[in-house]
């Protein structure tokens, strides 16, 4: 945690942070030319925000994107507000809050350490007997060959459902993705849609979700890139967490049980 109050201790680098939170993804050149800084130095404050965990690359053909990562800031909230006041953290949430809730991104990027292995965290996400320990529940199914669907099943006992998911890539250790699913009925109840509504809503394009495993010593690097959504998805909001849990919920979840056997607790209802 204290690489990430040094980096933002830095006006140069809350500057970049605001620039990607108004518009996520862009390159070296792009952050320069917006921000009017020479190249060096705004390769110098990246290098400190990669390695503070604030910010997330991603490689898309020979140009390498930047996009803010809410991680650590998930971090300070959860060892910090539940010590301090909730005035005294209102800096701490405020700062969460515009680094997770953009609207003019159409992508969700997040990145923690996991202290596993490549392996293990496979078996986390293909498996499973894993998936519904940390997913609440769901497990997913497959044999994660390209082209394969991926199942769904929302409660133990229950069929497991065909939503459309289907396998894109699959190289065991290193990188997974796959195509997500529509919306569903259960969506159409969450939100209070109409038939008319919820008719539209799956007209929008369907996204994508990418795990990309990176060995970091004695932790493993994880990437989760949830890309593909129109301006305004409500899907998107969900994945973000704005909405549910999503994934910042669910890796956090994820985390935890790797790292000490029990997943985070269910959320207590009210």
């Amino acid at each position: 945690m204290d690489a990430v109050f040094k980096a933002l201790a830095d006006p140069g680098r809350r500057r970049l942070l605001d620039s990607l939170n108004a518009r996520n993804g862009q390159s070296l050149t792009e952050l320069c030319a917006e921000l009017d800084m020479a190249r060096q130095s705004v390769s110098k404050h990246l290098a400190v925000l990669e390695a503070a965990m604030l910010v997330s690359t991603v490689r898309r053909g020979r140009q390498k994107l930047h996009y803010l990562n809410a991680a650590p800031i998930n971090a300070i909230a959860e060892r910090w507000i539940d010590q301090y006041g909730r005035e005294r953290a209102r800096a701490l949430t405020d700062l969460r809050t515009a680094l997770e809730s953009t609207v003019s991104r159409t992508d969700f990027v997040y990145t923690t350490y996991i202290r596993t292995t490549s392996e293990r965290l496979w078996r986390a996400l293909t498996e499973p007997e894993f998936t519904r320990r940390y997913w609440g529940g769901v497990a997913l199914e497959s044999d994660w060959r390209v082209g394969s669907p991926v199942k769904w099943q929302n409660a133990p006992g229950e069929e497991f459902r065909d939503l459309g998911q289907v396998v894109l890539e699959s190289e065991p250790y290193r990188r997974l993705s796959y195509r997500w699913h529509n919306y569903q009925p259960e969506h159409a109840e969450l939100f209070g849609w109409s038939a008319e509504e919820f008719a539209e809503r799956c007209k929008e394009r369907v996204s994508t979700v990418t795990f990309e495993i990176e060995p970091a010593g004695p932790n493993v690097k994880l990437t989760v890139i949830h890309d593909g959504f129109e301006p305004g998805s409500e899907m998107l909001r969900a994945v973000r967490g704005e909405t549910t849990g999503g994934w910042p919920e669910l890796l956090a979840s994820l985390k935890t049980l790797l790292e000490t056997g029990e997943p985070l607790p269910e959320p207590a209802e009210h």
